[in-house]
């Protein structure tokens, strides 16, 4: 029986379910859409045919303004890898707040967190702080240019970096720019430069002779590359080793800076993604983990590169930010990395590699097409009888599907991202895992 038949039936009857338990957040919905568009400040928090609105967040749970219990898998995109309210992040943040929340110069609270990052991740010889990841890729580009002195940059075909102009190009492209040799680039929204297209050139991942032909062939204009080694919006797809490896090779060939974007991955060892494939890049963006659930954004690298930003220098790149390195991010990003050290790490990724597993034969047993990424604590499925490697395998996978599972289990009170990706945190176990393939079970069930 295909189990995707009467999706659009199954996936209404979530939704009325939903209505039904979530009387609050609708009245909460009606009041913000008369304040905030579409009431709405982050598109990736929102779902038809509204949003749950939490109130509440303990350990590796969360609540909602209905008294509704979740066991949190979004952990607000990844970032909350101690859970919600832990302790000693509290605790911090509250000393801190007490002393002061900002101020007009720096605190000691940058130095410790830098040296942790500097210390942790052979490629970071030196680091800034922003306030969001988009302005940590940003900021990388612009050092990359300022540095080799070229303009353009290259990105992967379905790669989000934020929301900045030179990232926003096709990162949500149609399925009819798909399957050619050469992608075309394409614009997020109308309005937006069109020059855009001629300065960002696309790739597709893991794509080893497109990668090869595009930088060698257009080298002496490409200031950057920037990837994620580990592909967020395709699931968590780790790049292919050899990938990498030509990436790495050709970029140091032809003077063009490598930048890696870990805002999620690098939650994987104490060095991110970098750190467990063994290739390192020149420059790397950072965010999530490192703020402790406060805002934050960092990117560093080559002290070569990054010392474009010494303010003492004659000729320094201005970069300025109201709450750059401000005390509370500071404070509660170095409680998260105290708290986390090998054994974390490895724990964390070995349940991550056991729940793919389970998910992978749960689907097999109940005979429905679905292929099971991610790497280490991320996880994300995909309704789709091929390999998923890039967007085009990605986007061509029963999306549909992915919204009834995130619909279900939501009912069942497990809170999933709304393409049915997620990720571990320290307090998850295999009681965790079984939760949620046990409720995944009952939902494929209800399905077929």
């Amino acid at each position: 029986m295909d189990p995707s038949r009467n999706i659009q039936q199954k996936i209404q009857f979530e939704i009325n379910q939903f209505i039904s338990n979530s009387k609050n957040s609708e009245t909460l919905q009606n009041q913000s859409k008369k304040y905030l568009p579409g009431g709405n400040s982050r598109r990736s928090a929102y779902f038809d045919p509204y949003p749950t609105y939490f109130n509440k967040g303990s350990g590796k749970y969360v609540f909602d303004v209905d008294n509704n219990k979740y066991l949190d898998y979004m952990l607000n995109a990844t970032s909350l890898i101690l859970g919600h309210s832990h302790p000693e992040v509290v605790s911090e943040i509250q000393k801190q707040t007490i002393l002061g929340t900002a101020f007009s110069g720096p605190t000691e609270s940058q130095i410790e967190l830098a040296k942790m990052l500097c210390d942790n991740i052979p490629s970071v010889d030196l680091i800034r702080f922003t306030n969001s990841g988009t302005e940590a890729t940003m900021m990388a580009i612009r050092a990359a240019r300022a540095y080799t002195k070229k303009s353009k940059i290259v990105k992967i075909e379905g790669a989000y970096h934020g929301s900045h102009e030179y990232v926003s190009i096709s990162v949500y492209p149609e399925k009819s720019n798909q399957k050619t040799s050469n992608i075309k680039p394409t614009l997020e929204y109308t309005g937006q430069p069109k020059s855009l297209k001629e300065e960002v050139l696309v790739i597709r991942y893991n794509d080893i002779k497109q990668a090869d032909k595009i930088l060698s062939k257009n080298h002496k204009e490409i200031a950057c590359i920037i990837i994620e080694p580990v592909l967020s919006q395709f699931g968590y797809v780790p790049a292919k080793i050899e990938y990498l490896k030509t990436i790495r090779e050709i970029s140091k060939k032809y003077n063009i800076v490598l930048i890696f974007d870990e805002i999620q991955s690098f939650r994987l060892s104490k060095s991110g993604a970098q750190g467990l494939m063994g290739i390192y890049p020149d420059l790397t963006a950072f965010g999530k983990i490192i703020g402790g659930g406060t805002p934050i954004g960092a990117f560093g690298g080559q002290k070569e590169i990054m010392a474009q930003f010494d303010p003492a220098s004659t000729s320094f790149i201005h970069h300025s930010g109201t709450f750059n390195a401000n005390p509370i991010s500071m404070v509660a990003g170095k409680i998260v990395l105290e708290n986390l050290n090998e054994s974390d790490y490895s724990r964390m990724n070995k349940l991550g590699e056991i729940l793919r597993g389970k998910l992978s034969n749960l689907f097999k047993e109940l005979n429905i097409e679905a292929k099971i990424t991610g790497i280490g604590s991320l996880f994300g499925v995909h309704f789709s009888n091929n390999e998923i490697t890039d967007y085009s395998s990605m986007i061509n996978s029963n999306l549909e599907m992915n919204k009834y599972f995130f619909m279900n289990l939501l009912n069942q009170g497990i809170l999933m991202q709304t393409k049915f990706y997620g990720s571990l945190n320290i307090f998850s176990n295999e009681s965790d895992i079984n939760t949620l393939i046990n409720s995944t079970k009952k939902a494929a069930k209800e399905l077929l």
